[in-house]
């Protein structure tokens, strides 16, 4: 009888195993991000780690400007399309473009969730619901640490004056 518990608890923590982990890219470690980045971002981006809601710099900044990769630079959100979600994380209704983000099915922690990578970088950046306001009912809830803010003025400076014109037109 103890051998059939023993077989059963071998069982479950394998199927436990392989839910939390399908469908979740494997950490992989790299020693250059290790070093530019700073643990929280580290453990976000490369980890798939979370930080703490309301305790990051992002979620209730209302400047204008545009969110981009911590890791690629890559331009990800703009603060257009920027909501309080009541999170503590910030949110948004959609990426900058569409193909700058992709959606994998997350299945982690007992839940089926979509998360959101960077196309460029492979980066975990956070989570997207479908619960958000119009016009795209989405919730992009994203980490600070996977995001790097650049203020409307200073897009220009950083190369990004595009996306000046383009993404706040007067």
């Amino acid at each position: 009888m103890r051998f059939l518990f023993l077989v059963f608890l071998l069982i479950a923590a394998i199927a436990f195993y392989v839910v939390v982990a399908k469908g979740r890219p494997v950490p992989r470690e790299n020693a250059e991000l290790k070093e530019r980045l700073t643990p929280i971002q580290y453990s976000v981006t490369v980890q798939n780690g979370t930080e703490p809601p309301f305790l990051n710099p992002y979620w209730n900044n209302h400047q204008e400007g545009i969110y981009v990769c911590v890791v690629s630079g890559e331009p990800l959100f703009s603060s257009k399309d920027k909501f309080d979600s009541g999170t503590g994380w910030p949110s948004f209704t959609k990426p900058i473009q569409p193909d700058v983000v992709q959606i994998v099915t997350d299945t982690s922690f007992g839940m089926v969730r979509g998360e959101v990578r960077s196309t460029k970088a492979d980066t975990h950046l956070g989570h997207v619901f479908d619960d958000g306001p119009p016009p795209t009912g989405q919730r992009y809830c994203m980490n600070s640490a996977a995001l790097r803010f650049i203020a409307k003025a200073d897009l220009e400076k950083e190369g990004l004056g595009s996306l000046a014109v383009s993404e706040f037109k007067s």
